[in-house]
């Protein structure tokens, strides 16, 4: 006997996944209704840029912490919005490895699924939204951005979300991006001050002795001689190399730190987010009083560019309506798509 038939509704689970470029979160709920009754969290879910065998590590550790063991043998249906993933095609790149490493992961941790459906990340995000709508518009600003309409809860146009190297304008890691590009013109002397240079210094692991302080001027930057600013400059690149490019949206916050100061660099970086992200709605040819959903870390209730943004959109006579995230959306997903 299969699982499915061996499972009756009322004692059935789903699983959402939200897998975005910071982490991966599942949830485990009750097939028919109700709040969710475990949750666990993994790292990286972007189906394109995450190695498939590591990938399928993050899905393995959230799920594992979402769907405790003795309930696996009842999950139904899973459904999982993939950052890079996509329902264009059967066999676009990131929908199939996506599928690959899920299917990989439950069959490690014992879930049977009799249904498991890969979305994309703004599809799970917009069905987030309160009464879980099929029709709109959808704004992803987090590690990356993404604009899309959807119909009929599927992504039929998008605009943005081309990834760090050619696009994702108004980011996160655009933000951290453009506050790494602000310091070093003012370390060579392209730039005017801005508080970003110690902050961002710090960040990185530049050491205090060649940081701009101590001295006259509002950012210590008048007795920041040629050469400390040339150690600064031979210290901080390496530290940005170093790295994957996705994590210099861990600079965003002291952007938004500073804006908050009254920084002018900072300002006209959020600012400059802000119409990048207006510029990518404005794309999808938005009608006035249309639904959006927006969700990441830059545009919730304390996120640096919701007033912008709003402000933005306003004139356009639209509103966000925010979500945390699209695992309740995944989750309402994975129910539709067991009940088809």
């Amino acid at each position: 006997m299969n699982q499915t038939s061996a499972t009756s509704p009322a004692s059935a689970y789903v699983v959402g996944l939200d897998a975005g470029g910071t982490r991966t979160r599942a949830v485990l709920a009750p097939v028919r209704a109700g709040d969710p009754e475990g949750e666990g969290v993994g790292g990286p879910g972007n189906a394109l840029t995450v190695p498939g065998p590591q990938l399928t590590e993050h899905l393995v550790e959230a799920l594992g912490h979402a769907v405790p063991e003795g309930l696996r043998s009842r999950v139904v249906a899973v459904a999982g919005g993939f950052a890079g993933a996509s329902r264009t095609a059967p066999d676009e790149p990131g929908r199939v490895k996506a599928h690959a490493a899920l299917t990989v992961a439950l069959s490690r941790l014992g879930i049977g699924a009799a249904s498991v459906e890969i979305h994309s990340d703004i599809e799970a995000a917009f069905a987030s939204a309160p009464g879980h709508p099929a029709d709109g518009l959808a704004l992803v600003a987090g590690t990356g951005a993404v604009a899309a309409r959807i119909t009929a809860r599927a992504c039929t146009t998008t605009a943005g979300g081309d990834g760090w190297l050619l696009g994702d304008d108004g980011s996160g890691f655009w933000i951290g991006r453009e506050a790494a590009r602000v310091v070093l013109r003012m370390a060579d002397g392209r730039g005017g001050p801005t508080a970003l240079a110690a902050s961002v210094g710090r960040a990185l692991g530049v050491p205090e002795d060649v940081l701009p302080g101590g001295a006259p001027g509002p950012y210590g930057e008048e007795s920041w001689t040629r050469a400390r600013r040339e150690a600064y400059r031979m210290h901080l690149l390496p530290a940005v190399m170093d790295r994957p490019p996705v994590h210099l949206a861990q600079l965003a916050p002291l952007v938004a730190e500073a804006a908050r100061h009254k920084d002018v660099a900072a300002e006209a970086i959020l600012a400059a987010a802000a119409d990048h992200l207006t510029d990518t709605v404005r794309a999808l040819g938005p009608r006035p009083g249309e639904r959006i959903v927006a969700t990441g870390g830059l545009l919730g209730p304390d996120g640096p560019l919701t007033d912008p943004l709003t402000a933005r959109l306003r004139p356009l006579g639209l509103t966000l309506d925010w979500v945390a995230d699209g695992s309740r959306g995944a989750v309402a997903l994975a129910r539709l798509g067991y009940d088809g």
